[in-house]
């Protein structure tokens, strides 16, 4: 009975079919180069915002409250009506995912690049003003190496959210591993749907590995630090 049941359903979809992936290693390539330059591109983006951003949040204090609150909101928008609201404006194309992607980074990064600086220790700051470094000076040689630990874990987590987030604009035919998600939705094909994901996945891991060898190299203070801790 049973046998004559699974013989009436029809043989079983593998959950990959490795020969379509052979045939298709060239669309593969790309959707992992277009996923990987939409995501620089956001981020070098949210970066030179979040930046302004903080430090105008810096320089007059009462901005901070307003500009969290902009940025929060913008946050809580859904990415699908995001990307579905700017494609009447900006037509096809990367400009829509990836400002898209860098309004979603402005409510991580800012706070990040706000906490990186005022949390500096001021005895510190006013040892190297005493030795007549001038404001470029200090920032360069003193308050950004200072920073950059809290600079870089905010861009960790920035990045791996923007990895996940461009799948989103697959849904609309906007490059990246989503394109891939979206054509196995369409046609209830399992294989493009699991290398979608899986690139996703593996981008992010890569990059958030990245930025951990990057943060011990530019802090070795703070490695030296954990080395001693018990």
């Amino acid at each position: 009975m049973i046998a004559a049941i699974a013989a009436q359903s029809g043989p079983v979809e593998p959950l990959i079919r490795w020969r379509w992936v052979g045939h298709h290693l060239d669309d593969l390539r790309e959707r992992a180069l277009e996923h990987l330059w939409l995501t620089v591109a956001a981020l070098l983006i949210g970066v030179a915002i979040a930046s302004l951003l903080a430090s105008v949040m810096r320089r007059w204090r009462w901005t901070a409250g307003p500009l969290t609150a902009a940025t929060t909101i913008l946050y809580t928008i859904p990415s699908i009506a995001l990307f579905a609201a700017l494609l009447p404006l900006l037509g096809v194309g990367y400009a829509v995912p990836i400002i898209a992607l860098s309004t979603y980074s402005l409510v991580v990064l800012t706070p990040f690049l706000l906490a990186a600086f005022d949390d500096l220790d001021p005895s510190t700051l006013e040892a190297a003003t005493a030795m007549g470094m001038t404001p470029v000076q200090r920032w360069r040689r003193v308050d950004l190496p200072l920073a950059m630990p809290t600079i870089v874990a905010g861009l960790r987590v920035t990045t791996v959210t923007i990895v996940g987030l461009v799948t989103v604009g697959g849904l609309f035919g906007l490059g990246g591993f989503g394109d891939f998600i979206d054509d196995g939705l369409s046609r209830d094909f399992s294989t493009p749907i699991v290398l979608g994901v899986v690139g996703s996945v593996v981008i992010a891991l890569v990059a958030d590995l990245m930025w951990v060898v990057l943060g011990r190299a530019v802090a070795p203070w703070q490695r030296d630090r954990d080395r001693r801790s018990p």
